[in-house]
């Protein structure tokens, strides 16, 4: 089995031979798979408990991580948000001195939640511009 300190290059890796072998198209596929077949558990927390529902989960998985994040639910105003401020997975990779992270990397964390959130009548906004960094803002609304 691959260990947790392996499986975020492995990751990063298996989308640039993905992207290799049939595009760009192929990596979003793959993520698209990823959020239809595996992430059950914050779509039914959203459904169940809206924004605290993603409160809940973004809770426990962030702490899972070891990530350094603030959160936010403003449950008057309809409105979750989350400030990464020090993201492990890429850190990790830009840590790592034998391999590049691809490019696109974080972007599967737009398609991923997205796909779930947005059929619910959630609003998904995430700026990406500070991956460079690791870092990263997701804002989830009512729409």
């Amino acid at each position: 089995m691959i260990s947790c300190t392996e499986f975020i290059p492995a990751y990063s890796e298996m989308f640039k031979f993905l992207e290799k072998k049939g595009g760009k198209e192929a990596v979003i596929k793959f993520w698209e798979n990823l959020s239809d077949n595996f992430l059950n558990n914050l779509r039914d927390l959203a459904e169940k408990k809206g924004l605290a529902g993603c409160f809940e989960y973004w809770s426990c998985t962030l702490n899972e991580e070891a990530a350094d994040f603030r959160m936010e639910l403003d449950e008057d105003n309809g409105i979750f948000e989350i400030e990464m401020r020090y993201c492990p997975s890429m850190g990790r990779l830009l840590e790592e001195q034998h391999i590049e992270p691809y490019k696109d990397y974080c972007e599967h964390c737009d398609v991923l939640y997205r796909r779930v959130l947005e059929p619910l009548g959630y609003v998904y906004e995430i700026d990406l511009s500070r991956c460079h960094e690791a870092k990263c803002n997701i804002k989830v609304k009512f729409s």
